[in-house]
C-alpha cells in the first residue's frame, strides 16, 4: 500500500484528501493542532490513519513533530501540505499580518525545506504543496495572505528546479486554489464557491497525473488568464 502524509488534514481540502487516499487503499498519516479532533478522525479508519499533534508555527520542534510520522510510515510516497491561515486585513493590523507570515511562510518553508530533504535521502518522493489562486497578484484586502501565498508557489518551484537540476526522483505539484467552501473563503461576494469534494476530487486527479501546477476548479484558468494580463491601475479598482 501506498503512504500519504497531510500536513493540515484535519478540515478543509486537507480532510477531504485525507479521506480520497483512504478510499483509494493509501495509509494516511495526518497532522493538525486539535488533538481531539485527529483523536477523532482516527477512530474511523483505524488501520489506515496515524495521527500527530503539529502546529507548524512552532519551529522549534517542527522536524521532530514530523520525522515521527516519517518514522512510524517507514517509507512515504505522498506529502500534502494544507497548513494555513488566510484572514482579512485592509486595515494592517499587524498581530493579523504577522499570525499569517509565521504561519504561512515560515511554518510552511519548514515543512517543505524537512519534507524535500527526507524525500532526496529515501530517493523519492511527491511534495504537493496548498498555495492559491491569490498567489498571482497583491490583494488590497488581505495583503499578508496574497504575499505568503506568492512566497509558497516561488519556494515550490524553485523546490522543483532544484529536483531538476540534482536529478531526483521527486515531484512537485502547486495547487492553486480559487474560493473553497471552508472557513479559509472570507468575504463578501465570493464567487464561483466549489465544494470541498469536488476541489478534493480535482486535487487528487492532478496528484495521480503528477502536475505540476493545477488551479482549482478548472474554471479558475479564466481567472488566472485575466489577472496575469490585468495592468496595475485595474487591479487598484478592483
Amino acid at each position: 500500500m501506498k503512504k500519504a502524509i497531510i500536513i493540515g488534514g484535519t478540515s478543509g481540502i486537507g480532510r477531504g484528501l485525507a479521506e480520497i487516499l483512504i478510499d483509494n487503499n493509501w495509509i494516511v498519516g495526518i497532522t493538525g493542532r486539535r488533538t481531539k479532533l485527529l483523536k477523532e478522525i482516527q477512530e474511523k479508519s483505524k488501520n489506515q490513519i496515524l495521527i500527530q499533534e503539529h502546529d507548524i508555527t512552532e519551529i522549534d520542534n517542527s522536524d521532530e513533530k514530523m520525522n515521527l510520522l516519517f518514522s512510524q510510515l517507514k517509507t512515504v510516497d505522498l506529502v500534502i501540505v494544507s497548513s494555513g491561515v488566510s484572514e482579512l486585513n485592509q486595515e494592517l493590523n499587524w498581530e493579523i499580518e504577522n499570525k499569517v507570515i509565521q504561519t504561512n511562510v515560515s511554518g510552511i518553508a519548514k515543512v517543505y525545506e524537512f519534507v524535500f530533504s527526507k524525500f532526496k535521502k529515501q530517493g523519492y518522493g511527491h511534495l504537493v504543496g496548498i498555495s492559491s489562486i491569490a498567489s498571482l497578484r497583491g490583494n488590497r484586502y488581505c495583503p499578508s495572505y496574497s504575499a505568503s501565498k506568492a512566497f509558497q508557489a516561488n519556494y515550490l518551484e524553485a523546490l522543483r528546479c532544484i529536483a531538476k537540476n540534482e536529478k531526483l526522483d521527486i515531484q512537485i505539484t502547486d495547487v492553486q486554489p480559487g474560493f473553497v467552501d471552508t472557513p479559509m473563503a472570507k468575504g463578501d461576494g465570493l464567487f464561483w464557491v466549489a465544494s470541498v469534494k469536488k476541489a478534493s476530487n480535482q486535487i487528487y486527479s492532478a496528484i495521480v497525473r503528477q502536475k505540476k501546477k493545477v488551479y482549482i476548479t478548472k474554471r479558475w484558468r479564466l481567472i488566472v488568464w485575466f489577472m496575469k494580463l490585468s495592468p496595475s491601475w485595474i487591479l487598484e479598482k478592483m
